[in-house]
């Protein structure tokens, strides 16, 4: 008898009408605030993680500015007083060196030879005590004299097309910067590694489309976006 009325309440018990509702109370009661609890740390690591990457960063930033204005000062004051007072030095033949507390006196007047980009402008006080010589770009047949020192075995028809393309692209017109002997060099020596032959050479420049490699020749965004207008320009009018 016992055993009958623990069978029946049994399954009075799982009956859908009790089940449910007992399920949900479990559900609000214990298993969700458990499972918020767990996304509101998770939501705190996250957010203290990420407050502490963004503090590392701009303390990153900040030093990175800090050293890009320090050697912006730095070349300022180089220029302004380092390259003046050296030159005052220069025409007196002696400079004195204070670690050392020594006096160095030049026997010969020495002749000294330095070289600008013209990013920058040298101060007047400088210019002064200088003889300026402007050094032309090479010609073609110069620049082929420069390459023969880094390449003498390279073959003269991969050299003659890929002169052409660096002479040709130098001419173009709104370049922010235009490729140099050291980018030519740079791109004979890719060139040669990828075994690039004459003959792509010469279709790239008939074609007028960027030559291969091009990222050693133009090193900027900017320019490339231009080569990339002029060569799409071109087709368009064939």
């Amino acid at each position: 008898m016992a055993i009958v009325e623990a069978c029946s309440l049994v399954d009075t018990w799982i009956e859908p009408k009790y089940i449910i509702p007992a399920f949900m109370v479990f559900i609000s009661s214990g298993l969700l605030p458990f499972l918020l609890h767990k996304y509101k740390m998770s939501r705190e690591r996250a957010e203290k993680l990420f407050d502490t990457r963004k503090q590392e960063y701009q303390e990153y930033f900040k030093r990175m500015e800090d050293a890009a204005r320090l050697t912006a000062q730095d070349y300022d004051e180089y220029l302004s007083v380092t390259l003046p007072n050296a030159s005052r030095n220069l025409d007196k033949m002696e400079f004195f060196v204070y670690e050392t507390q020594e006096k160095i006196v030049a026997k010969q007047r020495p002749i000294i030879i330095i070289t600008s980009n013209n990013e920058k402008e040298l101060p007047d006080a400088f210019l002064r005590r200088c003889f300026f010589h402007y050094i032309r770009f090479p010609e073609k047949d110069e620049m082929q004299a420069i390459v023969d020192v880094h390449f003498p075995n390279i073959k003269q028809k991969l050299l003659d097309e890929a002169l052409a393309i660096f002479f040709d692209l130098r001419e173009v017109r709104g370049l922010k910067k235009k490729p140099s002997t050291s980018e030519l060099i740079d791109w004979l020596k890719l060139l040669l590694a990828e075994d690039i032959s004459p003959e792509v050479l010469h279709e790239t420049r008939q074609k007028k489309v960027i030559p291969p490699l091009h990222g050693a020749l133009l090193k900027n965004e900017q320019d490339v976006h231009l080569f990339e207008k002029l060569a799409f320009m071109h087709r368009g009018q064939r």
